[in-house]
């Protein structure tokens, strides 16, 4: 009997912040493994979510939007972007359902550098009528060098079938790198430190979100049937550590619960979720500590 192809694959999402780069990742792996949020600069660090079929396994590395950095925090993220597209099989570059603008321009110059195949993924074609799609597409045709343009919906699963399909003529025959059932590289204590960041950057509505980074202290005790987690929310300044915390403490208890249901989603157990807030000054252009809290990357030096 003759045995079946198999391809394997990285695949790297890129594209401006808030394109719907980790939707699209969630959806494909079904289940969470990157925060979502309606605000920009959502994801901070490279990760990958692992989709597994019975012909393919494809690694999707989703990176940080690229964007122009103010900080030593933003700079990191851009490098981040760029670095993870030299160890690739093929490029997903997400843009919205809209005409190219200056944001998208400039990241499609830097995709003429990739040497693997790149794809235009246009997202959101739900939002829109299908008669502006033509249009949109066209706009893109004339910058050349996308191997495919493929519209989608990350949100309703349209085109998915297709994208999944067109990824695969692309791929090579290689092994299965991970288990059928693993869904994400990372391990568990980050996914939950970005479940917990995802519920400040729903629930505080000010600049405060992104002056905010998430550190799990302790993950690996139980205490009356439930696991103990113990995570550390750092901000930049006093008064951002007020809003966290909220008028008697009740923001801070909001972000537990909604932050303990999602976790206990993810693990499939009860949890015991203790948070604390802590002043840490411009932490985001401070090196060391972003090392400290897991953003150790040469990108940093």
């Amino acid at each position: 009997m003759e045995e079946k192809e198999f391809k394997s694959g990285f695949v790297a999402l890129v594209g401006r912040p808030n394109v719907g780069k980790s939707t699209l990742m969630n959806y494909l792996v079904g289940q969470k493994v990157a925060i979502t949020s309606n605000k920009p600069q959502t994801t901070r660090n490279r990760i990958s979510g692992i989709y597994t079929s019975d012909k393919m396994q494809v690694v999707f590395v989703d990176t940080p939007g690229i964007f122009k950095p103010h900080s030593k925090l933003d700079d990191y993220m851009d490098k981040a972007s760029l670095s993870s597209l030299n160890d690739v099989d093929l490029v997903l570059f997400m843009v919205e359902s809209e005409e190219i603008g200056k944001g998208d321009q400039y990241i499609a110059n830097l995709l003429k550098e990739v040497k693997v195949p790149v794809f235009l993924v246009i997202n959101k074609v739900d939002q829109i009528h299908p008669n502006k799609l033509l249009p949109i597409m066209d706009s893109y045709h004339k910058l050349e060098g996308f191997k495919e343009i493929l519209p989608i919906s990350a949100t309703q699963g349209i085109g998915i079938e297709d994208l999944l399909n067109t990824i695969n003529k692309y791929l090579p025959e290689g092994p299965q790198y991970y288990g059928a059932d693993q869904i994400t590289d990372r391990p568990e204590y980050f996914v939950v430190a970005e479940l917990i960041r995802e519920q400040i950057l729903r629930l505080i509505s000010q600049e405060v979100p992104h002056a905010t980074a998430v550190a799990v202290d302790q993950m690996n005790k139980h205490q009356n049937g439930k696991l103990l987690i113990e995570a550390t929310i750092y901000v930049e300044k006093d008064g951002q550590k007020g809003i966290i915390i909220g008028k008697g403490g009740k923001m801070l208890k909001q972000i537990g619960i909604n932050s303990r249901k999602e976790i206990e989603h993810l693990l499939g157990e009860k949890v015991n979720l203790r948070l604390w807030v802590k002043v840490q000054h411009n932490w985001r252009s401070d090196p060391s500590f972003l090392k400290q809290i897991g953003y150790d990357k040469k990108e940093l030096s």
